[in-house]
């Protein structure tokens, strides 16, 4: 009996792996003789499908990404990935920063509070006041994601890393953990309008096709703050996160019961199965060293300031500037404080080394992300969807939620989505309906949908981020948040549906 479990533990994962091989080897022989004319239609949603599967089935990120990778090449011709993609994607702009802020940047000041105790002892600091138990760590990271609600990946690097030291210390799970921090992220940007969010949609709304409804920006900026009680998607995941916070959150049997489970009866943070992005060796605090708040009280602070004060004045938020200045910020705290120069950089470079995969995994869902746009993936979900919306126009709300929910989860992108659903969805919405309150609901919907997509796709920078920054596995995030956000869509969408009908 032990010999046949142990054999059958080791081949099951195999098999899945081989049948996704398979599965992804044949479709591509068959989008390979099958003509496109430049138009991909349905095949546009195969690298995003194969990426999909292949994470769910063989729990590595990396090979998933690279396989819709090489899907993309076949189906739109490029076969030399080299100059079609990847040196495009990784030479761009975008990714640069992402080096630049989430490898050095974040990766070092991760570093350097590693060294000094910095994040730690605030952490401990603020445990001896309100943190007792598992219940109420929790509770302090719902409350950080609230407070750090800029959205995206500031949200989930600033409470993930300020939260997870007294976590582990509670037994908290890295699954759990990271479910609050990533759904307190862009959930909570969308409810708590203080940030970047109104004023890029606003952007996207102030154009000619539906200047005769939005006339100018301002008129855009209030349509948000106005659609704000319509987004359900994001009230019902901020709400859920903090009942889940308090263990009054029903989990049946779902993958995060398990987890929880796991952690109560062993103290595994983590499943032995599983592969956190952020390496165990970065926990090395430098002996000798005083730790205070001002290790982490003023390098946090001149990354919110550069975040923040920007927005009140009307600018974008200077996120690099910001993970840069912070990073510099830090060490020169830890030198001033009697730490040598020798281990301060020693400390840098071993948070970098720490977060690397995280970076390469960024860099692969970067390359994706531009096979998807190439593919026209995001035009193709929104044309096959049209008609069917306005044949049935009480349940536009929810199906635009559905729409913009399959968009930014097949390209992992909640901005992005925002680009290529708002300038074609709210014209229909105003020719369906002159209801405001029916025009707010589709508004709220693709606001939500696209929240959801950018939450749950494992090719997202914010999963990517938030399991960087909370300790956990990429795959083993997406597997116990999924079924918790897709409840929270589900009833969104049949409130959505109720209040179409009744309008």
């Amino acid at each position: 009996m032990v010999v046949g479990s142990s054999r059958g533990a080791s081949v099951f994962p195999l098999t899945r792996a081989a049948a996704a091989v398979g599965a992804i080897v044949f479709g591509a022989a068959v989008a390979w003789v099958s003509p496109t004319n430049g138009d991909y239609a349905a095949w546009s949603l195969l690298p995003a499908a194969v990426t999909i599967a292949v994470c769910f089935a063989t729990r590595n990120v990396l090979l998933a990404l690279f396989l819709g990778i090489v899907m993309g090449g076949l189906i739109s011709g490029q076969y030399n990935l080299i100059d079609a993609y990847f040196i495009p994607s990784l030479g761009s702009e975008s990714y640069a920063q992402i080096l630049l802020v989430y490898l050095w940047a974040l990766g070092g000041l991760l570093g350097i509070w590693n060294a000094t105790g910095g994040a730690r002892h605030f952490a401990e600091s603020v445990a001896q006041r309100m943190i007792r138990s598992r219940r109420t760590a929790k509770f302090f990271a719902w409350t950080m994601g609230v407070l750090f609600h800029q959205g995206g990946t500031i949200s989930t690097v600033l409470a993930g890393t300020t939260v997870r030291p007294i976590s582990d210390e509670h037994g908290v799970a890295h699954e759990e953990l990271t479910y609050v921090v990533d759904s307190t992220a862009s959930p909570i940007a969308t409810l708590i309008p203080f940030n970047v969010w109104p004023i890029y949609v606003a952007g996207l709304i102030t154009v000619d096709s539906l200047r005769e409804w939005i006339p100018d920006e301002q008129a855009a900026l209030e349509m948000f703050y106005s659609a704000i009680p319509f987004n359900f998607y994001a009230w019902i995941a901020v709400t859920m996160t903090l009942l889940f916070a308090f263990d009054r959150l029903p989990l049946a049997r779902t993958p995060m019961a398990k987890a929880v489970q796991r952690v109560r009866e062993t103290s595994a943070l983590d499943d032995p199965r599983d592969h956190p992005l952020v390496s165990s060796d970065t926990e090395a605090r430098v002996h000798k060293y005083s730790s205070s708040h001002l290790e982490f009280l003023l390098p946090m602070g001149v990354l919110m300031s550069l975040c923040i004060i920007p927005i009140l004045f009307g600018r974008s938020p200077m996120v690099f500037e910001g993970f840069g200045l912070a990073m510099v910020t830090a060490m020169a705290v830890a030198l001033l404080r009697g730490m040598s120069v020798q281990t301060a950089f020693q400390a840098l470079v071993k948070g970098i080394q720490s977060v690397t995969i995280g970076a390469i995994v960024l860099g692969m869902a970067v390359t994706l992300a531009a096979v998807a746009e190439d593919l026209g993936t995001a035009q193709y979900v929104i044309s096959v969807s049209a008609d069917l919306l306005r044949k049935v126009p009480f349940i536009l709300p929810a199906a635009l939620l559905a729409v913009s929910m399959l968009v930014a989860f097949s390209i992992g992108s909640s901005w992005g989505t925002y680009a290529v659903m708002f300038p074609i969805a709210l014209p229909l919405a105003f020719t369906i309906s002159v209801d405001p309150t029916f025009v707010l609901m589709c508004f709220g919907a693709l606001l939500g949908g696209a929240v959801f997509g950018d939450q749950c796709s494992p090719i997202s920078d914010t999963t990517i981020l938030s399991s960087l920054a909370c300790g956990a596995d990429v795959m083993a995030h997406v597997r116990t948040q999924l079924p918790l956000a897709a409840f929270a869509a589900a009833l969104a969408a049949v409130i959505y549906t109720l209040l179409g009908v009744f309008l």
